[in-house]
């Protein structure tokens, strides 16, 4: 396979080499383009998902980034569709907050998280490709914004909650329709096809431009990276198969019934078989039970008697 000017997939990159303190300006580039305003790494810290373990899935990874003025950032890449999805977004913040302030310390320690979500999957209903939430106090009746009166370096100041709450982004990469005008623009452009500007001056890409080439990998990193991109289209055909099946045996044993009843009952049938089919072909892929059943929905028992 041709390799020239071929980059690294981010999500391997996070996992992989992004941790490494010579390549943070990678990861540093796409925070200052989200947020808009410089960022600088100065650690990146242990999460749930992102050590290496004979475990290890490509359907998700994530990394851990503090600044230095003590903020949080949690950079995640999801593949495939989770269900509660907000709500795990929501526990990881939660998590990281509570776990960075010792028991007896002053609620000033408390510092700030952005939550960074790169989807591949359909989230939702939504035409745009970045979404950004934080949280503010409007005035119901006046619709002004509430400030709060809080002691910095000994004198008082006023800070509005979006200045402490967290902050959330959610950039629905598939949603990107491939023309690059901002630097945003041409992060999404990376992050769905692969490409990246030979001109480009955009933070973070210039560096990834150098850093991330396939053509640099070492012998054994580009057969596990091979690896890693076969699984991600066998688990993308198999979904994408099973979907189709489901709705098609559905739709038969429907009209069939030529009923309502029928129709409802076929459609469901159709689409436990082809939930079983998945976790079958699953299975024989090596997935883990656990991540089989975070996609399908079937029990850990169900999925062990297939």
């Amino acid at each position: 396979m041709n390799v020239e000017n071929k980059y690294i997939r981010f999500d391997w990159a996070v996992k992989r080499m992004l941790r490494q303190k010579a390549n943070h300006a990678v990861l540093e580039g796409l925070i200052t383009v989200l947020i808009g305003q410089p960022t600088h790494i100065v650690e990146i810290l242990d999460s749930e998902s992102n050590q290496d373990t004979e475990d290890d899935k490509f359907n998700r990874v994530d990394v851990m980034a503090k600044n230095d003025k003590g903020e949080l950032f949690i950079v995640e890449v999801q593949l495939t569709r989770q269900l509660y999805y907000l709500e795990r977004i929501l526990y990881g913040v939660a998590k990281t907050l509570t776990e960075h302030i010792k028991l007896g310390q002053l609620y000033n320690e408390v510092k700030k998280v952005y939550s960074i979500s790169i989807v591949y999957f359909d989230l939702g209903k939504g035409s745009d490709y970045l979404y950004h939430g934080q949280t503010k106090f409007i005035g119901v009746h006046t619709k002004d914004e509430l400030q709060i009166s809080t002691k910095e370096k000994d004198t008082i100041q006023m800070k509005t909650p979006a200045d402490v709450f967290p902050e959330y982004y959610i950039l629905r990469v598939n949603e990107f329709n491939d023309v690059a005008k901002t630097p945003l623009d041409e992060w999404l452009d990376y992050l769905k096809n692969g490409h990246i500007s030979d001109d480009t001056n955009v933070p973070g890409l210039s560096e990834a431009k150098e850093q991330l080439q396939v053509m640099t990998m070492t012998p054994s990193d580009r057969r596990a990276y091979d690896k890693h991109l076969d699984a991600i289209m066998v688990q993308d055909d198999v979904l994408l198969t099973a979907k189709i099946e489901g709705r098609a045996e559905g739709r038969a044993e429907g009209r069939a019934e030529g009923r309502a009843e029928g129709r409802a009952e076929g459609r469901a049938e159709g689409r436990a078989e082809a939930t079983k089919d998945t976790a079958v072909r699953m299975k024989q892929l090596g997935a883990a039970p656990d991540f089989i059943a975070q996609v399908t929905g079937l029990t850990i028992p169900e999925i062990e008697a297939l």
